[in-house]
């Protein structure tokens, strides 16, 4: 579904990816791994159009997406969440959702003066929309809060039903489990995985949480000093000695 050949992205003298190539099949939860700094934010951030690559090309479907905007990917179904949520912090819940839609009549001044009837019919069926979402990830309770009162977990599942709201095809998750409480953590798991089995989405993820990994994500992908340095079922990379060296450290790997 995705392709990434040979991509390098450099900050001056730092090579922050360095030639990566890699695969995202179609219908995967595909999990990201790797030390700090091992440049697994950054190949989020080039493919999803935020960075243009130094070198390299992504291919979706089939089609070259090398250095598209991040609303040009939009459009063709390809979105990412962030570390940090990025909400409307004076809107609530619903409303967070009832945004996202591309193209939404009531954005062009004309149409509010012109053809009110279709806004409204619009705006009705984005409410019903985003109620669905609401639903689905358990949000009913805070439905009508202000998304700036949120917990630190519950704006992660705001995170990703914003993502619901666009029906994409692949997604890319930012540390979605970064400071989430357990309870939470498991939702969010839970809502990834009957999203990927049930509407058939497609998940690539970063991730520092090894069991929440070893839960939803096949294959695993590693990286490590800007490349990519192992592939495979978690337990595969998780016992693979120069993973272990890379991303558990020198130690953990004579010790065993």
């Amino acid at each position: 579904m995705l392709e990434v050949h040979h991509l390098s992205k450099f900050f001056g003298g730092i090579h922050a990816v360095d030639d990566a190539s890699l695969t995202i099949e179609q219908g995967s939860i595909t999990g990201l791994i790797g030390p700090n700094g091992a440049g697994k934010t950054t190949l989020f951030n080039v493919i999803s159009g935020l960075y243009r690559p130094d070198a390299g090309q992504v291919y979706f479907d089939g089609q070259n997406i090398t250095g598209k905007a991040p609303h040009e990917l939009f459009d063709e179904g390809i979105l990412r969440t962030f570390q940090i949520a990025h909400e409307f912090s004076t809107l609530s819940v619903r409303e967070n959702l009832m945004v996202v839609p591309g193209g939404q009549s009531g954005e062009r001044l004309i149409d509010t003066w012109l053809r009110p009837s279709n806004v409204a019919l619009q705006e009705l069926q984005n409410q019903e929309r985003a109620d669905e979402v609401i639903d689905f990830l358990q949000l009913t309770a805070v439905a009508n809060e202000l998304a700036g009162n949120l917990s630190g977990g519950q704006k992660k599942l705001l995170e990703l039903g914003r993502t619901m709201m666009a029906k994409p095809k692949i997604v890319f998750l930012d540390e979605v489990g970064a400071g989430v409480n357990r309870t939470l953590l498991k939702t969010i798991g839970d809502s990834i995985i009957r999203l990927n089995q049930e509407r058939g989405y497609t998940f690539c993820m970063i991730e520092h949480d090894m069991e929440f990994i070893k839960r939803l994500c096949d294959p695993v992908i590693v990286m490590a000093s800007g490349s990519v340095l192992a592939r495979g079922t978690p337990d595969e990379v998780m016992n693979n000695d120069a993973v272990i060296e890379a991303y558990l450290g020198t130690g953990r790997k004579h010790q065993r």
